[in-house]
């Protein structure tokens, strides 16, 4: 396999349910109606889909989610720009966790 993750595996998404079909029904019956027009309309929840996709770093998702705006009317920059956004937020909480370690050398320097 050239890479670990090959985009033909998306489409096989749904046989997580062939031997746990009660759990895959139960986990769509919560995860499809979240993609609905809501409080959040249908494109901007398949946006804050997108960033997050790129802040796990799940490539499958990128590949779902990437399609999912297109489909919705979302530009390649406002998709950027959404990576952008989680990518600093990433880095913030990375950083933010630095405390932790402020605090850390402060007790024991104590």
């Amino acid at each position: 396999m050239a890479n670990y993750y090959d985009s033909k595996d998306l489409g096989k998404f749904s046989t997580m349910g062939e031997k746990a079909p009660e759990e895959w029904e139960n986990f769509m019956k919560f995860y499809a109606p979240l993609f609905e027009d809501g409080a959040l309309t249908a494109r901007e929840k398949a946006l804050i889909a997108l960033a997050v996709a790129g802040a796990v770093q799940c490539p499958y998702c990128i590949d779902s989610y990437t399609k999912s705006c297109l489909q919705q009317g979302v530009t390649e920059e406002e998709m950027s720009e959404a990576f952008f956004v989680a990518a600093a937020l990433r880095g913030g909480a990375t950083l933010v966790h630095g405390v932790q370690m402020k605090n850390i050398v402060k007790k024991l320097n104590m």
